[in-house]
């Protein structure tokens, strides 16, 4: 077991080694499977495009876990929100034909709308600053009703802030999206983007936001049950509706060559980019997203990207012409699909190097394996050398993650070190006092509920807790 922590650790930290290596290739290769043994990855499909040429573009496991079909270059992944992008570039398609503007109001297209949303702005959709009620968290709207009733059901509440204040991740937006454009276009939605943008490769993309339909060669979803410790069938089904929100399923070679033609400026103009790229300007002055797109930066480089479902991302570096595509079909512990772009781009680009970023992820990876024996010493290791580093929220992710996989002593323990390293957090023995609860310590419990809520006197968690685990010891 010594051989394979050294040999994480050196994938993990030294990463700055890889860029001399005579093969990139090889060593991405043995990232990847790594990283999918820890966290129990079924499939898997990377690609790489750099100065566009794919460089890089491989398939890992199975696309089931009911049968031994292997992932390959049919293998259509559903990416979830990753399809926003697609919807994104959409939409600025239109604009930049003069068809749409971002400061066109919703209402210009869409008729009978609420008063409260008449003055939400296409821009407004495209950075989730909207304000309007996300229709996902309303169990009483089946995936099949009709705009008009979906429409008719949200106008019942309240905008959940003021139109254009902040970010807030919205599904309505993208609903409401893919009624404009097919008013403008006088096409369907799906029509619309696979003639403006797979025109090379519309049988290797299909639309269904039902996790149960059949479709051939599309890759199954799984949800991790820590309670029975397997995977299980995603049966997620939200309806045609949700098609430019999370309904595109798509083959690596398809959404390599979807890539490229970004970069090469076929499906928008430089210009039209810069604009979708630019930051919205939030109320808050605090959120900072793009016109349908997070923005990432590393040692001054900017990058563009979006993830779905936690099993499916795409990055995008201008500056460097470089983008890498990430697909799988679950996770068992931590999603994992930024950590593997990144570490991928570092390995390619030494300038896209975040040390704190690889430092965490080698802290993640050590403490996930079955046996992390070491993982604390590595942690320690890593603090020795760079103690301004803190990594509390880290920890305490760790913490829970184990916790919710019934590892209950080693996340006691990752929560002990929390707790010790940052001896002036609530949260920190908050979360001891959860993990020791957890364990049926309850005298542990109390005395760390009773730590943070010195520390804090607010927390009402710790409070309630204190007089639970009280109960429950006088009845003893």
């Amino acid at each position: 077991m010594k051989q394979l922590i050294l040999t994480t650790l050196a994938l993990n930290i030294s990463v700055m080694a890889y860029p001399q290596t005579t093969d990139k290739s090889a060593a991405i290769d043995q990232y990847v499977k790594e990283v999918m043994k820890i966290n129990q990855i079924p499939g898997l499909a990377i690609g790489v495009i750099k100065d566009n040429q794919v460089i890089f573009q491989q398939y890992y496991g199975t696309e089931t876990l009911e049968s031994d079909k292997k992932v390959d270059l049919h293998s259509m992944f559903r990416i979830y929100s990753t399809s926003k992008l697609m919807s994104n570039i959409g939409v600025f398609q239109l604009i930049e034909k003069g068809k749409l503007s971002l400061e066109d109001n919703v209402s210009k297209y869409i008729e009978h709308l609420p008063e409260d949303w008449q003055g939400v702005k296409i821009k407004n959709l495209l950075t989730h600053s909207s304000g309007i009620p996300n229709l996902i968290t309303f169990n009483d709207i089946s995936p099949d009703a009709s705009n008009a009733k979906v429409i008719e059901r949200l106008a019942k509440e309240k905008m959940e802030f003021k139109t254009g204040n902040q970010f807030s991740y919205n599904q309505t937006n993208y609903f409401l999206l893919t009624m404009i454009i097919e008013k403008i276009t006088g096409q369907s939605f799906e029509d619309f983007i696979l003639n403006n943008q797979f025109s090379d490769a519309k049988n290797q993309i299909v639309f269904s936001s039902d996790a149960l339909e059949k479709i051939p060669n599309r890759v199954v979803k799984y949800n991790y049950n820590p309670e029975k410790k397997q995977y299980e069938k995603s049966t997620d089904v939200s309806g045609t509706r949700a098609h430019s929100a999370n309904g595109i399923a798509i083959t690596l070679p398809a959404f390599l060559k979807w890539s490229s033609h970004l970069s090469k400026n076929t499906l928008l103009s430089q210009k039209t980019k810069d604009m979708m790229w630019q930051p919205f300007e939030f109320g808050n002055k605090k959120d900072v997203f793009a016109y349908g797109w997070d923005i990432s930066k590393v040692n001054n480089i900017t990058s563009y990207n979006f993830s779905g479902g936690n099993v499916s991302a795409y990055k995008i570096y201008p500056q460097n012409n470089m983008a890498i595509v990430m697909m799988s079909n679950g996770y068992s512990l931590f999603p994992i699909q930024y950590r593997i772009i990144n570490h991928i781009a570092t390995m390619l680009d030494q300038n896209l190097t975040d040390e704190y970023s690889l430092a965490n992820e080698t802290i993640i990876t050590e403490f996930s394996k079955t046996d992390n024996s070491n993982a604390e010493k590595i942690y320690n290791s890593i603090k020795t050398k760079n103690p301004k580093w803190n990594f509390e929220n880290t920890l305490n992710e760790i913490g829970y993650i184990l916790l919710r996989n019934s590892r209950i002593d080693e996340a006691v323990k990752v929560f002990v070190l929390n707790a010790k390293e940052n001896p002036q957090s609530a949260n920190a023995f908050d979360s001891l006092g959860e993990g020791y609860f957890s364990a049926k310590n309850y005298v542990l419990a109390l005395e760390n509920y009773k730590k943070s809520l010195a520390l804090n006197p607010e927390n009402t968690n710790a409070t309630k807790m204190i007089y639970t685990i009280e109960d429950i010891m006088k009845k003893k």
